[in-house]
């Protein structure tokens, strides 16, 4: 959901002849270069714009119609095979949590993924990893050409994840939170053979306090913490993060995933924050009372997400470094990209097995190999 004036991840493209980690390419020059992204509060708590496209994709939407106008100003597109690209940037956690759940669900096949680099200036996200900077499917080199082709005066930020029509290059939505109950709940039809139920009606009344705290103290409260413009500020958001953290901690020490027995939308909801928490937001966003690795409930449940096809195969440490610390300029204004940590703790043994429970219920089958081409870019040696 990035981009940032609005959502999490900015980036920023700057000459960067002094590249660390891995090297990579880049589309942009500092000849093309409209400005970095402001982030954090210039006074205080930093707060999110929540306010996004709020269309859907829904079932009850004949296939090949045209969107329908609801009595809120938005508009219900229909579920339709091959009419949508989801873009995403493995960089940024609200979109990483809609790869994981499009592959989970084996949806690879009907909604197609265009990957956006980890880098970009103001105007936001570019698909500078793909040949001559450009998307092989919507022929753009920027994603906000697809919301200005639908929002000529677009005024918030150009964030991923989006879904965008293929055919009229137009963005239909960019509301994160919808994206994955509705690829649980609309594109049913579509899923495969042996998918899982990601958000069983059962469990959803207690499933929603806990993904919405979820959101409020730990997805969105490392950038609180580390986008804060006082001290007085950080010290609030920080000691809120870690009494979330410290609830988790406590949650997870008698069930294995955080609603029992089987991983669910909940789950995919904290993963893409705790994968990045170690490698970035530890020091990045000054988050720094532990690590997730200290951390021996959360570090249990993390080391058995990563390792569950799905999740550790669509995450890119590369990409995900190369975001925060070179994008937020102002609070890394080196934008050196540090070589560690180690990583390689993640496919450890992790011991869960012994609460019970399984990944998924009886009958759910793992998904299949990662479709070619969507391979992360920059797998470290542990996740070759």
């Amino acid at each position: 959901m990035f981009s940032w004036h609005r959502s999490p991840i900015s980036a920023i493209i700057v000459d960067i002849s002094h590249k660390s980690l891995k090297e990579f390419p880049m589309s942009n020059t500092t000849d093309d270069w409209a400005g970095a992204p402001q982030n954090a509060s210039p006074d205080g708590e930093f707060v999110r714009d929540t306010n996004y496209i709020t269309d859907r994709i829904v079932a009850d939407v004949p296939a090949g119609s045209e969107p329908v106008a609801q009595e809120d100003g938005a508009f219900h597109w229909p579920v339709e095979a091959g009419r949508y690209r989801l873009v995403a940037a493995r960089a940024c956690p609200w979109a990483h949590r809609t790869v994981i759940t499009r592959r989970l669900l084996g949806l690879e096949d009907v909604i197609s993924l265009g990957l956006t680099g980890p880098t970009h200036d103001v105007r936001s996200w570019t698909f500078d990893l793909d040949p001559n900077g450009v998307d092989p499917v919507l022929q753009i080199p920027r994603l906000q050409e697809a919301y200005f082709n639908r929002f000529p005066d677009y005024p918030r930020g150009i964030t991923v994840p989006a879904i965008v029509e293929e055919s009229s290059r137009k963005v239909v939505t960019n509301d994160y939170p919808s994206i994955t109950i509705d690829f649980n709940l609309e594109w049913k039809q579509y899923h495969r053979e042996g998918a899982p139920e990601l958000y069983p009606e059962h469990l959803r009344e207690e499933m929603e306090p806990v993904m919405k705290r979820i959101f409020t103290e730990v997805n969105n409260g490392v950038y609180r913490t580390g986008f804060a413009g006082s001290q007085e500020a950080h010290n609030e958001a920080y000691e809120r993060l870690w009494t979330a953290l410290d609830w988790l901690e406590e949650r997870l020490a008698t069930r294995r995933y955080l609603m029992g027995d089987h991983i669910t939308e909940a789950d995919i909801r904290l993963y893409p924050t705790l994968v990045r928490f170690d490698a970035v937001y530890y020091s990045h966003f000054k988050c720094s009372r532990n690590k997730i690795t200290e951390m021996p409930n959360l570090w249990g449940y993390l080391r058995d997400l990563f390792q569950t096809p799905g999740f550790g195969d669509t995450t890119d440490f590369t990409e995900i470094k190369q975001h925060y610390f070179i994008t937020h300029a102002e609070i890394n204004p080196t934008q050196i990209v540090p070589v560690g940590p180690d990583l390689s703790g993640l496919m450890s043994e992790h011991g869960r097995e012994a609460l019970g429970g399984s990944p998924f219920a009886e009958g759910v089958t793992l998904p299949g190999p990662i479709p070619s081409g969507e391979e992360v870019k920059n797998p470290e040696p542990f996740q070759v």
